[in-house]
């Protein structure tokens, strides 16, 4: 019984990791191409479709790497091209990408995609479903280049929300920056690698973008007029982000730069307040180690010339320690270091 318990607390504790790493492939056919989609495959999958749309061997290798570099290959009747995103996720840091590689022929539309990228998925099951009939025959009984359009577009859109949450964080860290209770060291360096990341992200897609919109006219049977125009608007969109993520480093920049010089005139202040405090009592100090040894001082113990009691040593201590400290207080004030 106890066995059986702990088998099925595995299996719940790997079902996650397994809906992560699903892989998951659908086909739809449209009037005059075909869109095939696949979700985290093997490698066979992607062999098969090799073999039917005759894909350079090099880019079977590049899609199935999950880490490849952003890249554009042109061929005469296709183009193979690499591109990553953000996961649109509600954590406030980013620490990962997805990555999308798309073959676009004549006749043809093939996404392979390994990790989250929701607006792809939502649109795929869209498609297939039928949900949306309308949307469905503006995108299938067309021409390749206007599904290309649509997925490249979704996907800077959730850039785009990406970016303003980062605004909305850089707000947040504004407010951590001046509060003196809080400490928003590790937050500014969780975020500039963010706003790095993605302006690494932003500059491969704008110069990717810029590659299929001059190659587009291939797949339009229109002559590419209209699919220029907008891979224009796309690109606005990137130039846009692009903005946003130089100003959001800029301001980075400043409130990096401004937490360092309140954290360090912090500093100052504490030690300040320590090195006066150490040097108020030096006069203590030092009256207290001579009036501890075992000889004869003015106002002792045993000093008949000056007793006034039984507390004249505790008496002449005092005053010879506070009077020093006193003209030394007197000193630092004059001087401006104790306001």
């Amino acid at each position: 019984m106890k066995r059986e318990f702990i088998t099925k607390r595995l299996h719940h504790a790997k079902k996650p990791l397994e809906e992560t790493l699903e892989k998951k492939i659908t086909s739809i056919e449209g009037k005059e191409f075909s869109w095939i989609d696949l979700q985290n495959p093997d490698r066979s999958d992607v062999e098969k479709l090799a073999e039917r749309f005759h894909f350079n061997e090099l880019n079977i290798e590049d899609c199935m790497t999950k880490f490849e570099l952003p890249k554009l290959d042109k061929y005469d009747d296709q183009i193979f091209f690499i591109l990553h995103f953000p996961p649109l996720t509600s954590k406030k840091v980013l620490s990962k990408y997805s990555q999308i590689s798309i073959f676009v022929g004549t006749d043809f539309l093939v996404t392979v995609h390994h990790g989250d990228l929701k607006p792809l998925v939502d649109l795929v099951e869209n498609c297939a479903s039928g949900t949306d009939q309308e949307r469905r025959h503006r995108l299938m009984d067309r021409f390749p280049g206007v599904l290309l359009h649509e997925i490249i577009d979704l996907l800077v859109d959730d850039l785009m929300h990406t970016m303003r949450r980062i605004i909305a964080n850089l707000d947040d860290i504004e407010d951590s920056v001046f509060d003196e209770t809080k400490s928003a060291a590790r937050s500014i360096s969780h975020l500039r690698r963010e706003i790095n990341m993605l302006r690494r992200i932003v500059h491969a897609l704008k110069r990717i973008v810029l590659e299929i919109n001059k190659n587009v006219e291939k797949f339009s049977k229109t002559g590419g007029v209209e699919l220029t125009l907008y891979f224009d608007d796309v690109l606005d969109h990137v130039e846009k982000i692009l903005d946003s993520l130089e100003e959001s480093q800029e301001t980075m920049e400043i409130y990096k730069d401004t937490d360092f010089m309140l954290s360090t005139e912090k500093t100052n202040k504490v030690l300040a307040i320590l090195t006066i405090i150490f040097a108020l009592a030096i006069p203590a100090t030092v009256i207290g180690t001579f009036y501890g040894m075992n000889i004869n001082l003015p106002g002792g113990l045993e000093d008949e010339v000056m007793s006034w009691g039984p507390y004249t040593t505790l008496i002449v201590i005092i005053l010879a320690s506070a009077v020093p400290a006193s003209l030394m207080f007197w000193y630092f004030r004059k001087l401006g270091w104790m306001s």
